[in-house]
């Protein structure tokens, strides 16, 4: 997976003779192709193996892939199931054990459904459609599939153009939009269509489609007599507008029909049928229109019936919802303090944790993602991640928790690492405790003085954390002391936390973020003359936001940020969340509002070199927002520059190379400042 210089370390080796060993560097850009992580841990029904998926990346392509593997667990005969510069993901283990369902492009480059029979290690392909099918569930019998796929339909258009004579060469016909949501980030102008829900049998032969409107259809899962399938979606009249509102639904197969279990006001969804399929897992919120509002785990009977609100007593978001196998209780992950865990909650309603550490997803920005899948007989594998690595996998058995793989040991071996440390401080506008992480260049030395970055995560609802992050790695590396937080609106502190900036964004960050420099220069080894900030999305509105209130700062980076947002909400991919959820009426109802939050009604105090960046692609926080700031500042005699970065999405990572691309931008723009007087 990663190019070797083999021969060039025996040589070295036999030159050198027995005492060889190789003296570390720091960290480069180039190494982000040889960076390697862990994802989808599945672990079989008895708790013996594990398999998962290995990703990599390619140099010469420009193309993240990934292989699946598979392990005993105790880590003994760790090979890999598939192989190649191929997408292979998504392995789910069949009830019984002995197969494997996956999604790879291992054929004509086409994303097909495959089975892997794991007495024969013979893989099948049981689909070859136009598009690809959605996550996979096994009928209790394992001799079904269930799946949803995007079923395209013709173009609706009022529009009457004659047709072109035979012969002619005309510009392609015009496009007819009518929906609310007409494109999204990453996706594109959207194609008329919607994801449908389908079976398949193992014997192959055509799907069955089940559902045929014009609504989009959440992943199924059998019931346990094999009679049903249970599933979330947004079936309401009123979808567009209330994007937020979906229900769990049942759809039989005796009659075709789809029957709510769920009907109140707010997200229901992740539905999970318990081992004796009496009962449904499901994650929820009642919704009163805030910008944050706590996720809960919910039982409820099979018929809808007896909803209960398991962790009504936890103030943290619960996800991925994993029953025991006695029916007893839940097994779940939930985010805190920069860290995430499995916790389990008994249907009493009594909660514990079982395993922390969870993580290392995002290899660009310390966000702490994580996955994990629990056995019948109660063994977990999991992603485990750290400040000093990329996810791993690892299991739990027995109350230890075991470390099977380290798949980015041979770069650590010779690359050095910046140091990262906890902090907290208090913010100066309300004494609010806010908790960070200092990272501190290889071979620091704090009687020295060292320039500083400050950078900030976007979302805003979102949490950073103890994860390894290449791209402040990459700053530490070029000798700078960077400091990355968690202000006020970030997730995993609870929901008056979270939900402190509602109608408010981004004003009282300013202060939790601009008191952690503080904080960080009291310790001694900051150079208060070169100081610089950064930030994405969320945290591109904030730099833009802190440029307009202090000049302190030596040169800042605005990346792919909200600078104006009456523009915003009625440009972005989602319009009717972000005017029902972040703010309190349109545009035109509430202008002020609008105003008083936006980075370009200050543009007139920036006087900070300020560099714009953002994906050409990027439908999330579109370029126009990066255009109106770079305009406003060239108007105003700022030293700006605008980075655009071609076909790249929001999340700029769609190609390793624009993940490189991005830091090296930062760091060329910030060394360029750092040097002039």
């Amino acid at each position: 997976m990663k190019t070797k210089l083999v021969l060039l370390f025996v040589i070295t080796f036999l030159m050198c003779g027995n005492t060889f060993s190789q003296q570390k560097t720091n960290l480069e850009l180039l190494d982000l192709f040889d960076l390697e992580y862990i994802s989808n841990p599945e672990i079989s029904p008895d708790g013996t193996k594990v398999v998962y998926v290995r990703n990599f990346k390619d140099v010469m392509t420009d193309r993240d892939y990934s292989n699946i593997w598979m392990t005993n667990i105790d880590g003994t005969q760790n090979r890999p199931l598939t192989q190649g510069n191929q997408r292979n993901s998504n392995p789910t283990w069949s009830n019984d054990g002995t197969k494997i369902a996956y999604h790879s492009n291992q054929q004509d480059d086409k994303t097909k459904l495959f089975v892997v029979y794991l007495d024969t290690r013979e893989s099948v392909a049981l689909t070859n459609s136009a598009t690809p099918p959605g996550a996979v569930s096994w009928s209790a019998d394992d001799k079904q599939l269930a799946f949803t796929q995007f079923v395209p339909s013709t173009p609706k258009s009022l529009l009457k153009i004659p047709a072109k004579p035979a012969g002619a060469t005309w510009n392609d016909a015009p496009i007819f939009i009518d929906e609310m949501n007409y494109r999204s980030d990453g996706g594109g102008y959207t194609k008329p269509g919607n994801r449908q829900i389908f079976t398949l049998g193992l014997d192959g032969g055509s799907a069955h489609q089940w559902t045929f409107d014009d609504n989009d259809y959440g992943n199924p899962s059998w019931t346990k007599d094999g009679k049903s399938l249970i599933f979330s979606a947004n079936l309401h009249e009123k979808k567009e507008l209330e994007p937020g509102n979906s229900e769990v639904y049942q759809l039989s197969f005796s009659d075709g029909k789809v029957k709510a279990l769920t009907s109140r006001f707010g997200p229901d969804s992740n539905p999970v049928l318990s081992p004796d399929g009496s009962q449904i897992a499901f994650i929820g919120n009642d919704d009163t229109y805030q910008g944050y509002q706590v996720n809960k785990l919910y039982v409820m009977n099979l018929d809808g019936s007896g909803v209960k609100n398991l962790t009504a007593d936890l103030d943290r978001d619960a996800s991925n919802a994993q029953w025991e196998t006695n029916g007893k209780g839940i097994y779940f992950q939930y985010d805190e303090k920069g860290d995430t865990k499995i916790g389990h909650v008994a249907l009493t309603g009594k909660i514990r944790t079982v395993v922390e550490g969870l993580g290392g997803l995002d290899i660009g920005r310390p966000y702490n993602a994580g996955d994990f899948t629990v056995s019948d007989n109660t063994r977990f594998a999991f992603t485990l991640g750290g400040t000093d690595h990329p996810a791993d996998l690892a299991v739990w058995v027995d109350g230890e928790v075991k470390r099977i793989t380290a798949v980015n040991d041979d770069v650590f071996s010779y690359r050095n690492l910046g140091k990262v440390e906890e902090m907290w401080w208090k913010s100066s506008y309300d004494q609010l405790d806010i908790q960070g992480w200092i990272v501190t260049p290889p071979n620091f030395d704090s009687s020295k003085k060292y320039p500083m970055i400050l950078e900030i995560h976007g979302g805003p609802f979102a949490m950073y954390g103890t994860s390894f992050s290449y791209e402040i790695q990459q700053y530490a590396a070029a000798g700078y002391v960077v400091l990355y937080s968690n202000p006020r609106g970030s997730t995993g502190y609870g929901q008056e936390f979270g939900n402190s900036i509602h109608h408010d964004y981004p004003n009282h960050d300013y202060a939790d973020l601009m008191s952690g420099v503080d904080a960080l220069i009291e310790k001694g080894y900051v150079d208060t003359t070169n100081l610089f900030v950064t930030g994405g999305s969320g945290g591109g509105l904030l730099t833009a936001w802190i440029v307009g209130k202090t000049d302190r700062f030596k040169a800042a980076v605005v990346a792919k940020p909200v600078i104006n947002w009456s523009t915003h909400v009625l440009y972005a991919d989602n319009p009717a969340f972000f005017t029902k959820y972040w703010f309190p009426g349109n545009p035109w109802e509430e202008p002020e509002n609008y105003a008083k939050r936006s980075p370009i009604t200050f543009v007139g105090n920036v006087v900070t070199p300020t560099m714009l960046l953002g994906g050409e692609a990027d439908y999330r926080t579109p370029l126009a927002e990066s255009e109106q700031f770079y305009a406003a500042l060239k108007l105003q005699g700022v030293e700006t520059a605008m980075v655009r970065i071609p076909n790249a999405s929001h999340g700029l990572v769609d190609r390793p190379s624009m993940l490189l691309s991005k830091s090296a931008s930062i760091l060329s723009w910030f060394n360029y400042y750092l040097t002039k007087k």
